[in-house]
């Protein structure tokens, strides 16, 4: 989707810090952490929200399952614990319309989000 901010990312057109990425999936660091470890997880495709994922999608949220458990293995948050978090629809609080799963940690998590 053109007007879709994390599709920009996605695609290169808008920087990212980026952590990881292959053909299906980008991580990358959050603008404005709510934690030591904030890392935004994202499908390349556009899904607006876990609401519209469906059975085709099951091996690509797998993957994201997956690599959110790499990343806090690799930011060394894995064994203390960190939060894996999504928000679906606009009653949620979710702010980008394309579906994002925040990886956060590396200190005591209380209500953050």
């Amino acid at each position: 989707m053109s007007d879709c901010l994390f599709c920009k990312i996605a695609v290169g057109d808008i920087p990212s810090n980026k952590v990881y990425e292959d053909d299906e999936v980008l991580a990358f660091r959050d603008i404005a952490p709510k934690a030591p470890t904030h890392i935004l997880i994202i499908p390349k495709k556009h899904i607006a929200a876990l609401a519209e994922v469906t059975e085709e999608d099951a091996c690509l949220m797998g993957k994201i399952q997956l690599l959110a458990k790499k990343l806090a293995e690799q930011e060394g948050i894995a064994e203390s614990g960190y939060r894996l978090l999504t928000n679906s629809g606009p009653d949620s609080g979710q702010e980008v319309a394309h579906l994002h799963y925040h990886l956060i940690g590396g200190e005591k998590l209380g209500d953050i989000c």
